[in-house]
């Protein structure tokens, strides 16, 4: 299932504090950037992030999700609807998150 694009609008408004916040679609769905590094997507209309040790620690009840057949798990973001703690969330996870790959 594909996921909506007014669910996409409402977590990009969630982020919108954040200097460098971006996305890019990719079969249906919308991969989330943040200063050039993926910090998570959107799925099926669930906002899921990269499973690093800030997120656990942030969210410590945060349900594990495989995002599409044959991925690695990643975490679901259980209060999408607290800009704050969202913001935090995704600067916090940044500097634990490997530099993008150089393109060719």
């Amino acid at each position: 299932m594909a996921s909506d694009r007014e669910y996409l609008e409402y977590v990009l408004d969630m982020l919108s504090s954040l200097d460098g916040i971006s996305y890019k679609a990719m079969m249906g769905e919308f991969i989330i950037y943040y200063r050039g590094k993926i910090v998570g997507g959107i799925y099926d209309d669930r906002f899921l992030v990269k499973p690093t040790e800030s997120a656990r620690r942030l969210m410590p009840d945060a349900t594990p999700e495989v995002p599409y057949p044959g991925a690695k798990e990643i975490l679901s973001a259980d209060r999408i609807d607290d800009r704050e703690f969202m913001n935090e969330l995704i600067r916090t996870i940044f500097d634990e998150l490997p530099e993008p790959k150089k393109k060719r």
